[in-house]
């Protein structure tokens, strides 16, 4: 017997309002933003889970499509809950994203582009913004350059805004700071590291579209599609390599190409592709990096790259995994609508058939689809036609056999003799937006949704959701519960906003009133600057005074990746002194968040004041440095000859080992004239 579940009505309150933690929209989006509204009969499932189960079951306002996997028992019994207690207390939950921005190299008094943090409240509680500012050591570098979020304004549960932050260096080198953002959700305040370089003069700056490549389960002994990684220059002045690399554990079983090479400079704003293919020769995980230096203001790049080998395995997946084409004109033009089939598995995939089971009225449309072989993540669209020529409802299942298995799609549909919307989309496949800069936002594109039928259409459904859906932005004239009249259209707007580097999938969902369904996958990658190595130094400058003892410097790396440290160079009578408890023999890598003692002692060859330095120097040619000063003590003259030696002539006493024979006597004759002069007072 299962363990008995108390209903949280609180968490029930959180998944209405915001979706599951695994992805798909808020039900708020189309049941609006309180079950008392009773919109789409919610209601029905207030303190019901099993009636929300089986309104999911039947794919109602493509409620099947959104959570299907994403809604376990107990998050079923907790939106019941809510929706059977609506007014349960709550609070707001902030979310600043991304954790970093990442400022190219700019030229010292000028300003670069804003880039933008999203504050989002992931709660269910108004997020009330208390004050917004820049921190840290650089703060007077970098300013808040507008967006939506204000001091003394509130956010809404579900809701979001926008803080635009730009960069303007007053000295040359990395500057660093932080925005903070106090509120009252949990923790009070919600923080994003920010970094730039200031250039003296026109500079590279490298930027990079991943960071990381994972490729997954591989089949050993056979080679991957191979992943594009785009280097781009966003600097002032012409970027120029001078190795690219692969290395690590496994760094054999990469191959690298494309047309990016050291004999071949970037002009500013110029970009260029490198190419990582993998090879398992085993089954199990593999690791490895690409390192590319270059003179870039903001270092070297280090992409990590990790992996497992598997045995072969063929698998296939489908979006959506149930089509809605809605109620239809009997005897009327077929209508279309696309399933993307995708290659999941780590062999390439051949589909050997592409059947509609089922009802009459549901078909392939004429061609050749899905003929190609798709190597590993790539896909290909089905166009699917239904054209009823009864009255009543109809389903059917689209299956797609490959090398391996199948993967299957369950259609539906209905013929009537009324009077239909006939919604089509001006998309017919996947929307891909490339790649854009972390922070940034690509330009909208527009789909169309028409109505060339004879009755209007509502939207029911329309929504972003997915892995990343959070990563795209949705807009335009068409909304949820808006009519969209025969002979009429709307627009609906997507725009990509990637939060972290590397791609980004997401999935366009529309559903009318009617029934029919659209879904229309959405992707881009995001690419970022490469930070600045962010090494800090504790304490940045130190005087020793008189004092011989040595001194313990901590080094730390704040950064997201390893500072691969070379050399160390002493002015003054300053020097290293080796101790096995700190830092490693140079040159060594000291990694992201980890720390060492540089142990430094003084060593004065003459009395004064004296003053130096030590310069730490990186790989790429970042540098930093410690201020060192001294003051020796003055040495007596002759204080190294020999010590008087004044033994029973001409002195007033002799001193061996601390002892003077002389004090003792004097003190005996003054005693004694004491008590004299005491015994004879007339005389004194």
């Amino acid at each position: 017997m299962g363990q008995a579940h108390a209903a949280d009505a609180l968490h029930g309150k959180t998944l209405y309002l915001n979706g599951p933690a695994g992805g798909g929209t808020a039900c708020a989006r189309c049941h609006t933003a309180s079950p008392t509204a009773n919109v789409s009969k919610i209601l029905n499932g207030a303190d019901n889970p099993a009636a929300i189960s089986a309104a999911m079951a039947a794919n109602k306002g493509g409620m099947g499509n959104i959570y299907a996997g994403k809604l376990s028992d107990v998050d079923l019994a907790d939106l019941a809950a809510f929706i059977g207690n609506p007014g349960v207390s709550a609070a707001p939950a902030a979310s600043l994203n991304p954790a970093s921005l990442a400022f190219s190299g700019t030229v010292l008094g000028q300003a670069s582009a804003a880039l933008a943090a999203t504050l989002a409240n992931t709660g269910s509680g108004a997020l009330n913004i208390d004050t917004i500012g820049v921190l840290g050591a650089a703060a007077a570098d970098f300013s808040i350059a507008g967006g939506t979020c204000a001091p003394g304004g509130a956010v809404a549960a579900g809701a979001n805004c926008t803080v635009l932050v730009s960069f303007k260096p007053s000295v040359a080198g990395a500057r660093s700071a932080s925005l903070a953002v106090a509120h009252n959700g949990t923790g009070g305040s919600s923080s994003v590291a920010l970094s730039g370089t200031g250039s003296a003069a026109p500079q590279a700056t490298i930027g990079v579209s991943a960071t990381s490549i994972n490729f997954g389960a591989l089949a050993t002994n056979a080679p991957s599609a191979p992943h594009s990684i785009t280097l781009n220059n966003s600097g002032q002045s012409a970027l120029t390599f001078s190795s690219i690399a692969l290395a690590g554990a496994n760094g054999a079983i990469f191959t690298l190409g494309g047309d990016c090479a050291v004999s071949k400079p970037l002009a500013g704003g110029a970009s260029c592709a490198l190419t990582v293919a993998a090879q398992p020769t085993a089954s199990g995980a593999f690791s490895g990096n690409l390192t590319v230096a270059s003179n870039a203001a903001n270092g070297n790049v280090t992409i990590g790259l990790a992996g497992s080998g598997a045995s072969a395995t063929a698998a296939a997946g489908a979006t959506p995994g149930v089509l809605a084409f809605g109620s239809q004109t009997i005897g009327a033009a077929a209508v279309t609508q696309n399933v993307t089939l995708t290659n999941t598995g780590n062999v390439a995939l051949t589909f050997s058939s592409l059947a509609v089971n089922g009802a009459a009225g549901f078909s392939v449309a004429p061609g050749s689809h899905c003929a190609a072989a798709l190597a590993p993540g790539a896909n290909c669209s089905v166009p699917l036609l239904f054209a009823p020529s009864a009255k009543g409802a109809f389903a059917a299942t689209l299956v797609a056999t490959f090398n391996g298995g199948a993967v299957q799609v369950a259609l539906s549909g209905a013929g009537t003799s009324a009077a239909v919307a006939s919604p089509t989309v001006s998309d017919a496949g996947p929307i891909g937006f490339g790649e854009i800069q972390v922070g940034k936002s690509a330009a909208p594109h527009t789909t169309v949704l028409r109505n060339p039928g004879t009755a209007a259409l509502t939207i029911a459904t329309l929504v972003i959701d997915g892995a990343n859906g959070a990563d795209f932005v949705l807009g335009g004239s068409c909304a949820v519960n808006g009519a969209v009249s025969p002979a009429g259209s709307c627009t609906i707007e997507t725009s990509f906003k990637p939060g972290a580097p590397g791609a980004r999938l997401a999935n366009l969902l529309l559903v009318t009133d009617g029934g029919t369904q659209f879904s229309l996958p959405l992707s881009g990658t995001g690419t970022a600057i490469a930070a600045a190595p962010a090494l800090t130094l504790a304490p940045q400058s130190f005087d020793f005074g008189s004092s011989a003892a040595s001194r313990r410097f901590t080094l730390s790396n704040a950064g997201t990746a390893a500072i691969n440290l070379s050399a160390a160079t002493f002015s003054g009578p300053f020097a290293r002194v080796t101790d096995a408890s700190g830092c490693a023999a140079l040159p060594f890598a000291l990694q992201p968040g980890a720390s060492c003692d540089l142990v430094i002692g003084y060593t004065p060859a003459a009395s004064g004041a004296s003053s130096g330095s030590v310069v730490l120097q990186a790989d790429g040619g970042a540098s930093w440095t410690i201020a060192l000063a001294g003051q020796a003590a003055a040495v007596p003259p002759n204080a190294n000859a020999a010590p008087a030696q004044n033994q029973g002539g001409g002195g007033c006493s002799s001193v061996r080992d601390g002892t003077d024979p002389m004090l003792a006597l004097l003190a005996l004759l003054a005693a004694g004239v004491l008590f004299w002069r005491r015994r004879n007072p007339a005389q004194s």
